[in-house]
């Protein structure tokens, strides 16, 4: 799989805006993305240093089910969406804006 095509978008919420500031010892801040559903941990840590050109400490996967809701025709359920939080090193940083 391509680096372009394994992270698909930043997820810009005021929680994951708050995540980007936060900063320790060792770590700095945390983002989120969007990343394609078959995408592994060690394919999200390498695209996201390659096309941000940072330090990726840690990588937090999780998947997203479909809600399944009625309409007048029956049921339908959206798509399956994977999210990947991305903490990096403490002197790294994401200009999202």
């Amino acid at each position: 799989m391509d680096i372009y095509h394994t992270i698909i978008r930043p997820i810009i919420t005021e929680k994951s805006t708050r995540q980007t500031q936060r900063h320790t010892k060792r770590h700095g801040g945390a983002y989120s993305f969007e990343v394609h559903g078959e995408a592994s941990k060690a394919q999200i840590r390498e695209a996201v240093e390659k096309v941000y050109g940072v330090k990726v400490v840690d990588v937090r996967t999780s998947i997203k089910h479909a809600r399944v809701r009625r309409n007048r025709y029956g049921f339908i359920a959206g798509a399956h969406t994977k999210k990947a939080v991305v903490v990096l090193d403490k002197d790294s940083h994401i200009d999202l804006f």
